[in-house]
């Protein structure tokens, strides 16, 4: 009685063997490093580049360990952290806005790990590694960007109603109308004033009209500036947790602060220029019919090709902006070129079938509407030099073709350059378009100097709590404590093993879920051992034992799946450190399970299985 056949002994090794091999990894500190890539997508990072980082290095006088290209970036390792702080400001200064340089931990994991798919456990922001952002939403450039739409379909309403204008213009938050006749100005005013409804805080416009002059202006109210701001910052949130989830990133955190700041942390992010190319781009699209020869200047924009100095007149008045795509994908047309296919929402469908049906044959562009920064050397009031960064908005035209058909919610673009570009585009599109451009203001990457102490801390309560368990287990069980501290140990490795091989992030809320997983592990032990103290009451050893682990089985199940699902509820509705906690607490459900029972129950069949025992001590 109480042995477990080969093949039990034999799985049980197995599983914790595969946990030690695969918690490995986590010895091994990771070092300090940078990645450096081209801004511009259509081009990847070459040999070129390699040796013109490596000569601006060796100017500056800064020692690194290893420089190579991998995946389009150029990485280069370091000794220390002040090192790689030292050599991102030597680089950002030498090459400006040719590349973004972002700060990195790059593993140190012997590669016979890396062949078998070991790798380390990813740590949180407040711990170790990962890319925190603080970004500025351009609200101004969200207004004028509403004004300037506001006024072209006013243009297209009066157009419409037969009310001719002599003028028409938009100026900070305000827009003007100049109208040929005293019965054109009547007519502006009622839609004018029919459309100033109230919105959330009143109504939306100031409208001052001259009757002399026949001019009406048209300015924003504080009220409806507040909800335009609203909507971009909180339209820039949602955008933004899109994009963060197309990079799968393990529990971001992407949330307001303030009245127009995004804060942006990616704990364990692999690779930070990446992040920053996809999540600092403000790039969309805009789809405009090509001008016709004899239109006005005043209904009509000229604009370049993006891969040429070719240039096109288009039609100010915008068919369907990016905001109305609902899905993008990649893929090839027939002459093997890059072409990224799109769907739009139910609207923009509409609007794209009153456009194209009476235009076919006329020219249909894709607009493509990016902001870029520029980088420029200053002193500051010390004489300090000091990096300043301004932006600006980039518009060009990526696709010109004419209209063979009456376009509708599906339809391909083509010429958007290399797969990389194409890819790149469509997840922007996929994820939506930003409300309003943005800005960093502040970028750093936390290492193991500032999450120092946290480490310390939460190492610390984990350890003290296992050993003060341990000592009690082994004081008050003796044998049977023994042997469900051994259980415990491997719960751990377990733990680590599988969060390592998941690429599960570990933050402080996931240390105190481990600590509350040893202090479960104890507790289905201690289960098992007071109904075996029980059993001993009226039965022989061997069959209290067996009935002890036996019994305890149900009430040890039904405790942990009641808090397995209290666990999957808080990963559902919780996010960041809150999911960081459920992820490790169900983790630590499972293991502690396997072990409590499991593992426990080899280590008392070895010692006390098949013998004839006469007197037990539990």
């Amino acid at each position: 009685m109480n042995k477990f056949s080969p093949f039990k002994y034999t799985l049980i090794l197995l599983v914790l063997a595969l946990g030690v091999i695969y918690a490995l990894p986590n010895l091994y500190p990771a070092q300090p490093a940078i990645q450096v890539a081209y801004t511009d997508s259509g081009q990847s990072a070459d040999q070129a580049l390699l040796e013109s980082v490596t000569e601006n290095l060796e100017t500056g006088s800064i020692a690194f360990d290893e420089i190579f290209l991998r995946d389009n970036n150029i990485v280069a390792k370091f000794y220390s952290i002040e090192d790689q702080l030292s050599a991102k400001t030597v680089l950002q200064r030498a090459l400006l806005d040719k590349v973004i340089v972002a700060l990195n931990l790059e593993p140190t994991t012997p590669q016979w790990l890396k062949d078998i798919g070991g790798r380390p456990l990813k740590l949180g922001l407040d711990l170790s590694g990962g890319v925190h952002f603080l970004l500025e939403v351009d609200i101004e450039s969200a207004l004028n960007s509403r004004l300037e739409a506001q006024l072209n379909s006013y243009r297209k309403t009066f157009r419409e109603k037969k009310i001719f204008l002599t003028d028409s213009s938009s100026k900070g938050m305000t827009m003007f109308f100049e109208f040929k006749d005293d019965e054109g100005f009547n007519s502006a005013s009622r839609i004018l004033s029919k459309d100033n409804i109230a919105g959330i805080n009143g109504p939306l416009y100031l409208i001052t009209a001259n009757s002399d002059r026949n001019t009406i202006n048209v300015a924003y109210t504080e009220s409806a500036i507040k909800e335009i701001r609203d909507y971009a910052v909180g339209q820039n949130l949602t955008t933004l947790r899109n994009r963060v989830n197309e990079l799968g990133v393990s529990e971001p955190i992407v949330q307001r602060q303030g009245s127009s700041r995004i804060v942006v942390e990616l704990p364990g992010v692999q690779d930070p220029t990446a992040a920053k190319k996809i999540i600092g781009k403000t790039a969309n699209l805009e789809f405009r019919l090509e001008a016709k020869p004899n239109a006005s200047r005043l209904r009509k924009e000229e604009f370049e090709f993006k891969d040429s100095y070719r240039t096109a007149f288009l039609e100010k008045n915008i068919v369907v902006t990016g905001d109305r795509v609902t899905n993008a994908s990649t893929g090839f047309d027939e002459n093997g070129r890059s072409q990224v296919n799109i769907t739009l929402d139910m609207q923009g469908g509409r609007s794209m079938q009153r456009a194209t049906g009476p235009n076919i044959g006329r020219g249909l562009a894709v607009l493509f509407v990016e902001q870029k920064s520029k980088s420029e050397i200053d002193k500051d009031e010390e004489g300090k030099e000091i990096i300043i960064q301004t932006t600006y908005i980039e518009k060009k035209i990526i696709s010109l073709a004419t209209i063979q058909a009456n376009l509708g919610t599906s339809f391909r673009i083509t010429g958007v350059g290399s797969p990389q570009e194409a890819s790149e585009l469509a997840l922007l599109l996929r994820a939506g378009a930003l409300a309003a451009p943005m800005k960093f203001v502040e970028e750093r990457t936390v290492g193991p100097s500032l999450g120092k102490e946290n480490i310390e801390t939460g190492f610390r309560s984990v350890v003290i709590g296992f050993m003060l368990v341990v000592l009690f287990m082994a004081f008050y069980y003796r044998m049977f404590g023994i042997a469900a501290n051994v259980a415990l140990f491997s719960n751990l490795i377990l733990i680590t093993a599988i969060m390592s091989i998941l690429g599960a992030a570990l933050s402080l809320p996931g240390i105190a879920g481990i600590v509350l997983t040893v202090g479960m592990a104890v507790d289905a032990n201690v289960l098992i051992f007071s109904r075996i103290r029980e059993e001993l009451k009226l039965k022989e050893p061997q069959s209290a034992i067996n009935d002890g682990f036996s019994r305890a089985f149900v009430t040890i199940f039904d405790a942990n799946v009641t808090t397995l699902i209290a666990a999957l509820v808080l990963y559902t509705i919780g996010t960041g450190p809150v999911k960081g906690f459920a992820v490790t607490l169900s983790i630590g459900i499972v293991t502690s399970m396997f072990t409590a029972i499991m593992v426990t129950r080899s280590i008392v069949n070895l010692v006390y299985g098949g013998k004839n025992i006469k007197e037990l001590k539990v």
